[in-house]
C-alpha cells in the first residue's frame, strides 16, 4: 500500500468557529477528585484585579483574532459563579466592545448549588449568561460527602429551581461511579435530575486523575464491571426520557452545548484566563497556546502585557490524532469532509489508519460520514492510538 506522506503545512480554505474561553480559578473547596487549574479560596479574592488582567489579556490577543466572529463564550473553573454579577458582566462588556460576539452567541457560566450563589442566577442572567451549567453531582449526602461537596442535596434541588427560573437552557452535571455507590443509587441521581426536566445533561464516570487527592489515597469505587453497568442503565433511561446521547457524556433535550461541539468538531477557541488553554489556526498551521497557571502569576503577567506561558505549532503528523480525539466522542460521528476543513489535510492522509479501525469494528464509514461504532465508544482509547503518529503508538 502506498503511504500519503503528511505535508510540511496544513491548508485552511477557510478558518474554523471560534470560540472564547474564560478561566475562572478560584473555588470555595479544591474537591479530591478534580485536576483542573483551580486553587481554594482563602481570604478574599482579587475580583477587580483579575477581571483588569482578563482584559487586558483579551487586549493582548487581538492580533490573533482580530475580524473573526464570536460564536460562544464559557466562563469555566474553578467556579466562576463565586465572582459577582458585575463582574461577569464588566467581563462580557469588554469582550463585545473588542471581538465580534455573534448575536446569538451561547453564554455559559459554570456555577454551584450553594445557596449563597443561586441568589446571583438573576443577575448572571441580566449581565447576557444565557446558559447556566450547575455542578450538583449527587443528590445524595453521603456521595456529596464523599467527593468533598460543600451542598446537600436540598440546596442542589433549590438551586436547580432558581436557575429554571431565570434560564431556559440549563445544564446538570452527574458522577457516577463513585466511592461505594450502588447501582440503584446512581440511577437514583438521574431520576432526580430528570424531575427538573433539564435541557441537558452531563453524565460523568469518575475517575482517577494525577495530582489528585484521590491519587495519593485513592478511594474504594466501583469496579470497571459494574461502572460499565451503570453507564448502561444510565444510558438507556435517558433515552427513554427523550435525550439525545450526543457525546461520550453530554445528553440533551433539544439544547446542544454549542461551546464543547466547537471544540468536538476541532473549531478554533482562544482561552484568557489563568492556565486557560486556546487552540487557534492560522494560515497554513494551527497554535497551541498555554496561558500562565498561578492565578498571581498570571495577573502580573496580564499586566506586563505577557500573560501567554507557552505557544507551539501543532506538527502537521500530529493533528489527525488530535482532530480525532475531539471529533470521534460524538456519536453520530463527523462529516468527512470536516477532516480537511479543520485539519487542512487531505483525508487520504488518515486511511490506512481508517480502513484499520473499520477492519475491528471500532468505525463504521461511507462516502459521507466517519462515525465511532458502539465497540468503538467503548474502546476510545484503543480506537484513538490507531491515529497517534507512529513513533508515539503503544
Amino acid at each position: 500500500m502506498t503511504l500519503i506522506p503528511h505535508p510540511s503545512s496544513l491548508v485552511f480554505r477557510a478558518l474554523p468557529p471560534l470560540a472564547l474561553y474564560i478561566h475562572i480559578p478560584w473555588c470555595a473547596r479544591k474537591c479530591p477528585y478534580c485536576d483542573f487549574n483551580s486553587h481554594e479560596a482563602r481570604g478574599a479574592v482579587p475580583e477587580a484585579r483579575y477581571v483588569a488582567a482578563l482584559v487586558a489579556d483579551l487586549e493582548r490577543a487581538l492580533p490573533d483574532v482580530w475580524g473573526r466572529r464570536v460564536h460562544s463564550v464559557f466562563f469555566g473553573g474553578g467556579t466562576p459563579s463565586l465572582f459577582s454579577a458585575q463582574s461577569i458582566d464588566a467581563i462580557l462588556a469588554a469582550a463585545r466592545a473588542r471581538l465580534v460576539l455573534a448575536p446569538d452567541a451561547e453564554i455559559t457560566l459554570e456555577a454551584n448549588p450553594g445557596t449563597v450563589e443561586a441568589e446571583k442566577f438573576r443577575e448572571f442572567c441580566a449581565a447576557g449568561v444565557n446558559r447556566l451549567s450547575l455542578g450538583i453531582q449527587s443528590f445524595d449526602p453521603r456521595h456529596l460527602k464523599s467527593l468533598g461537596r460543600i451542598h446537600d442535596g436540598r440546596e442542589a434541588r433549590r438551586a436547580i429551581e432558581i436557575a429554571m427560573s431565570h434560564f431556559n437552557n440549563v445544564n446538570l452535571d452527574l458522577m457516577y461511579g463513585l466511592p461505594g455507590q450502588a447501582m440503584g443509587e446512581a440511577l437514583t441521581d438521574i431520576e432526580q435530575a430528570l424531575a427538573f426536566a433539564p435541557a441537558h445533561l452531563s453524565c460523568y464516570h469518575l475517575t482517577i486523575e494525577p495530582n489528585t487527592y484521590f491519587h495519593r489515597f485513592p478511594p474504594q469505587v466501583p469496579d470497571d464491571d459494574a461502572a460499565a453497568a451503570m453507564q448502561g442503565s444510565i444510558e438507556a433511561r435517558l433515552a427513554d426520557a427523550g435525550y439525545d446521547h450526543y457525546e461520550t457524556s453530554a445528553f440533551a433535550r433539544g439544547a446542544r452545548c454549542m461551546h464543547n461541539l466547537n471544540y468536538w468538531t476541532f473549531g478554533d477557541y482562544l482561552g484568557i484566563g489563568a492556565g486557560a488553554h486556546g487552540k487557534l489556526s492560522f494560515p497554513g498551521r494551527i497554535e497551541r497556546q498555554l496561558r500562565i497557571k498561578h492565578p498571581d502569576r498570571y495577573m502580573a503577567g496580564a499586566e506586563a502585557g505577557e500573560p501567554v506561558q507557552e505557544r507551539h505549532d501543532v506538527r502537521p503528523e500530529e493533528v489527525p490524532f488530535e482532530f480525532m480525539m475531539n471529533a470521534l466522542r460524538l456519536n453520530a460521528g463527523f462529516p468527512a469532509a470536516l477532516f480537511e476543513e479543520r485539519a487542512g489535510l487531505p483525508l487520504a492522509t488518515v486511511l490506512r489508519e481508517l480502513e484499520g479501525a473499520v477492519r475491528r469494528g471500532l468505525i463504521e464509514r461511507d462516502h459521507a460520514r466517519i462515525a465511532p461504532t458502539l465497540r468503538g465508544r467503548r474502546f476510545l482509547n484503543d480506537l484513538l492510538q490507531m491515529f497517534l503518529p507512529e513513533k508515539e503508538a503503544v
